[in-house]
């Protein structure tokens, strides 16, 4: 059952980056991006806290909103949270290396990816 759960949360949270990014924003920045960023680390935050107050949360509901809506909304409210817990428990080395490796290793990625994009044979028809 909570796949289902995990798929229908991750569909909205999916539509609404889509819905997101039609918001007609004239900028270099990728404001939009930012503010999905910021709104995703606020709800998992909150989803979280709601989820450690309450114990009559069910374990459902807490993957249709973290691990659904949120990781269809946007990953980096998960990166935003783990970082945040290994502050929280002053594990600073940990979460700054966290955050260094995250951020360094992940646009490392993107370069990789595009680079092996250009090597493969792909036709434009």
């Amino acid at each position: 059952m909570g796949f289902f759960w995990v798929a229908l949360g991750g569909a909205i949270g999916a539509m609404t980056r889509y819905a997101v990014s039609l918001i007609p924003v004239k900028s270099t920045f990728p404001w939009l991006t930012l503010f999905t960023n910021l709104v995703g680390a606020m709800l998992i935050g909150f989803i979280t806290g709601i989820a450690a107050e309450k114990n009559g949360v069910s374990q459902n509901m807490i993957l249709f909103w973290k691990t659904g809506v949120c990781g269809g909304f946007t990953t980096f409210s998960t990166f935003s949270l783990e970082t945040y817990t290994l502050l929280e428990h002053r594990l600073y080395a940990q979460g700054g290396i966290y955050m260094m490796i995250s951020v360094v290793f992940c646009i490392f990625g993107v370069l990789c990816g595009k680079k092996l994009a250009l090597l493969l044979p792909f036709s434009s028809e």
